[in-house]
């Protein structure tokens, strides 16, 4: 990709101690969008392993790779959006870090997109055959039961980190910690619509999850209340018109 040209599409990946992941996970999102107008922007979240050096030490062979580091952790909701503060492209698609996310099922996110009228500004990717043990998928099952009842959104499966979304819509949001897990409410919220397609979902290779089943359920009821509240303080003003 020229320099001196925006590419239409950023991929954003969060990581924080990703080491032998975050380099397969870059050449991946390298195949899946070779020929593509295209950036990755890799956010490493102050890892203490070899996550950053691995992937300095990828920029040469792969020359679309951007590699941005915070000098504290901050988590990975703010290291998706210093990333999305970076990229390049109207169109950013997020994936995880830890590699379950295939990259190859993200080019079908953005097409969709791309083909929706303006009035979509996410497409969220669904996990169809989730792998992960039973008490994970049994807590999501009924967090996003719960969160779906509460907010009134349209997804069934919010934890899944590979999305499309509108580089300009996800700016208008008001940010907060954990806000990936809130963004298809937050899009309703400011007057857009989701849409949702499934995508695979593969084991963990290397590493371990950063979250544990108590600690989600700690952080999403307060996020749940803080989210339910932002809902009471919409108002929409309708067409602007400029004369």
């Amino acid at each position: 990709m020229n320099s001196d040209v925006s590419p239409q599409i950023s991929v954003v990946v969060p990581v924080h101690d990703e080491s032998g992941a975050a380099g397969p996970l870059a050449r991946e999102i390298a195949t899946a969008f070779a020929g593509r107008s295209y950036e990755m922007i890799f956010v490493d979240d102050a890892s203490r392993d070899s996550t950053l050096a691995e992937l300095r030490a990828l920029q040469a062979e792969l020359p679309d790779l951007r590699v941005l580091a915070h000098s504290t952790n901050a988590g990975q909701s703010r290291a998706v959006r210093t990333g999305v503060l970076a990229a390049r492209g109207d169109i950013v698609v997020t994936l995880d870090g830890d590699g379950q996310n295939p990259p190859h099922d993200a080019p079908r996110l953005v097409d969709a997109l791309l083909a929706a009228p303006a009035s979509v500004a996410l497409v969220g990717g669904v996990r169809a055959k989730r792998q992960d043990t039973g008490a994970k998928r049994w807590a999501s099952l009924w967090a996003n039961r719960i969160r779906k009842n509460l907010l009134g959104d349209d997804a069934d499966d919010t934890g899944c980190g590979l999305k499309a979304f509108r580089r300009e819509v996800f700016l208008r949001l008001p940010y907060f910690d954990h806000i990936h897990r809130y963004l298809p409410a937050l899009m309703i919220r400011e007057g857009f619509e989701n849409r949702y397609l499934d995508v695979d979902h593969r084991h963990r290779e290397v590493g371990r999850s950063k979250y544990t089943n108590w600690g989600r359920l700690m952080a999403s009821f307060s996020d749940l209340l803080g989210v339910m509240w932002l809902k009471t303080r919409s108002r929409r003003p309708g067409a602007v018109s400029e004369f």
